[in-house]
């Protein structure tokens, strides 16, 4: 079983359905294997807990990245109770998941190499500047999300084994060519239908809402209606760039440049030219050929000319032997030796033995070391006194602002004045809404500690970057709380009114299909209720014009015979329709399938059956899902 697993994790199929089931909760959720608690987890699988922490963490990731991919569209919709549950509910069952994977590719023996951690970090693109990977701001990066380097790499080498395994799950599915074209005919199957619409809207002069009812919904659903846990913050933030130091002067900046000047020195360059012949077979026949060229040569023979013909350094020989500049520790040392003796352009050397075989070389061009000017880079140069004047200065306000924090820790007064700087504050705001600096994941950890809600007294120094630090303290904490029913009687009412009308609809929708069963035609009933009845005549799977329930349920029905097939349709805004199928259209299906299509079917039936796997890892877990998730709200 593993060597199929190892073997299938190769696929291209596994690799693009790795993407589409973890890639986003495997990036956006990089915080989420921070740290261990004491705090009633959120999870249990076979004994290995999910915390809190981790749940809170990987559900402010989560709601960022959808923050992101909706703008303020999010606002709103985020302001569904249910919609925000199932997004916690979702959260939990990707860490169910995950750990489930691990514990299985752990039984499994698969492990990912050092090497390979090695060089994912290096290739991560928010490791790099440019094109190319930055130690320091992977350091800077690791540590705003609370991770040394040791612990990123083994987080980064369980989420890799959990990707392999996956991988492999995918990477072993495929689809026979009955299968594809069986898919495809349904795929592209159009249908043509007739149906009518019961909008809940046209019921909403007959719904009444009394106040006894917006009480009862209150009583029976507080739990919609809490307000979200409030912070009010008081900080002290220290950065080495904002720290005012005193003037480089001139005399400075030059005693600098003399005490780093080998760092301007440009080393001396030669371009070079050559001849090689090679000795591997014969090596008096090689050194007497390179002995009569050089000979040639003094003759006055043209030394690229003799290298394009003669010399076994094909490519150089191209281009009559020319290896561009060389630096001294570079090349072969007996070979350098004899190109840095050379003193004139166009002097040759004699015959020279490398282990490479005989060359002769020419000195084509040179370029003597030089120093650069003072002139040049003193601007640089006053630029790096200066920041490391500011990190100096830094690091003696950091212990001071430290030591104080802690001695003083009711009041942050006495740590800000040593540092240097004001103290900042927020107003009441829910964690998910904490402004920069607040909002790393450190931050929110200290936030919510006991000893910061309870005691009030000041965090801890937490870095948030290179020479970036910042002290917290709670100014004041509001629990979450049940809103008072006048803040949310419209609401409620809203809602009360929506399920009404809704009800209605659905009542009347049964009553016109229920003429229509008894024989009456849908457009005599929908004439009689002053209903539009509607057509497709090519509806697909794929259509937009058309409600998605009505799109589902058409195709679900059974294929028409000698009349039409109706069905009843509640739609997913409250409405309810009445659709009648008269004809199913099938699609042909070309000999030469196309490689796209192909790829889509295999993935969906790759992604289904790694559901199915999942589903199989759940039924065989010990799994205890304490019902914690409205905390993160």
């Amino acid at each position: 079983m593993l060597e199929k697993i190892r073997e299938g994790s190769q696929g291209p199929i596994a690799k693009v359905i790795l993407g589409a089931v973890i890639l986003s909760f495997a990036l956006a959720g990089i915080g989420s294997y921070l740290g261990q608690t004491t705090e009633q987890p959120v999870a249990e699988v076979n004994g290995i807990k999910i915390s809190q922490t981790e749940f809170n963490r990987a559900f402010q990731n989560e709601r960022g990245r959808l923050e992101q991919q909706f703008g303020e569209y999010f606002t709103q919709i985020a302001a569904d109770p249910n919609y925000m549950a199932q997004i916690r509910q979702g959260v939990i069952d990707r860490l169910v998941q995950q750990e489930l994977q691990t514990q299985l590719a752990a039984e499994l023996g698969l492990r990912v190499s050092d090497e390979s951690v090695r060089q994912t970090i290096l290739e991560l693109p928010y490791f790099k500047i440019g094109e190319s990977f930055n130690n320091d701001r992977y350091l800077q990066v690791i540590r705003q999300m609370n991770f040394q380097p040791d612990s990123f790499r083994e987080y980064l080498r369980k989420d890799m084994t959990r990707s392999q395994l996956v991988s492999a799950v995918a990477g072993s599915d495929f689809a026979l060519k009955n299968e594809l074209e069986s898919a495809i005919a349904l795929q592209q199957q159009t249908r043509s239908i007739d149906y009518l619409v019961v909008n809940k809207e046209a019921m909403q002069d007959s719904v009444v809402v009394s106040e006894q009812e917006i009480a009862d919904y209150y009583e029976l659903n507080s739990g919609q209606f809490l307000s979200p846990e409030r912070l009010s913050v008081n900080y002290i933030e220290l950065k080495a760039q904002d720290i005012t130091v005193a003037s480089v002067t001139e005399d400075d900046v030059k005693a600098y440049y003399e005490q780093s000047k080998a760092q301007y020195v440009e080393p001396e360059k030669r371009r070079v030219s050559h001849i090689l012949i090679d000795n591997s077979e014969d090596d008096d026949a090689a050194k007497a050929k390179a002995e009569s060229l050089l000979a040639q040569l003094n003759q006055g023979a043209d030394f690229a000319e003799l290298a394009e013909s003669s010399s076994d350094d094909i490519v150089s020989g191209e281009m009559g032997g020319d290896l561009e500049w060389i630096e001294r520790d570079v090349m072969d040392p007996v070979f350098e030796d004899a190109a840095f003796a050379l003193e004139n352009k166009g002097d040759y050397s004699d015959v020279i033995a490398s282990e490479f075989g005989y060359h002769i070389i020419k000195l084509t061009d040179l370029q003597a070391q030089q120093v650069k000017a003072y002139d040049d880079v003193k601007a640089d140069l006053r630029a790096e006194l200066e920041k490391a004047e500011k990190v100096d200065a830094f690091y003696e306000k950091q212990t001071e602002m430290a030591a104080l924090a802690f001695e003083i820790s009711d009041r942050l007064v006495d740590a800000a004045e040593a540092a240097g700087v004001e103290i900042k504050s927020t107003p009441l705001v829910a964690l998910n809404e904490l402004p920069e600096p607040l909002n790393s994941p450190a931050v929110i950890t200290a936030l919510t500690s006991v000893d910061l809600l309870e005691d009030k007294v000041n965090s801890e120094l937490i870095e948030l970057g290179n020479e970036h630090v910042i002290v917290v303290r709670v100014n004041e904490h509001e629990p979450a709380a049940t809103k008072a029913l006048s803040d949310v009687s419209e609401q409620i009412k809203a809602s009360l009114v929506n399920e009404k009308t809704s009800a209605l609809a659905k009542e009347k929708a049964r009553t016109l299909f229920a003429e229509v069963q008894a024989g009456k035609s849908l457009n005599d009933v929908a004439a009689e209720q002053n209903l539009t009845v509607r057509q497709e005549a090519q509806l697909t799977r794929q259509s937009y014009t058309v409600s998605p329930a009505i799109v589902t349920q058409t195709f679900k029905m059974a294929h028409p015979t000698d009349s039409a097939i109706v069905e009843l349709v509640n739609l997913n805004n409250g409405d309810a329709a009445i659709v009648a199928l008269k004809s199913v259209t099938n699609a042909e299906v070309a000999d030469n399938i196309d490689p796209q299509i192909q790829q889509n079917i295999t993935m969906a039936q790759a992604n289904k059956n790694y559901m199915v796997f999942i589903e199989s890892l759940k039924a065989q877990a010990k799994i205890n899902l304490p019902n914690v998730a409205q905390a993160a709200e």
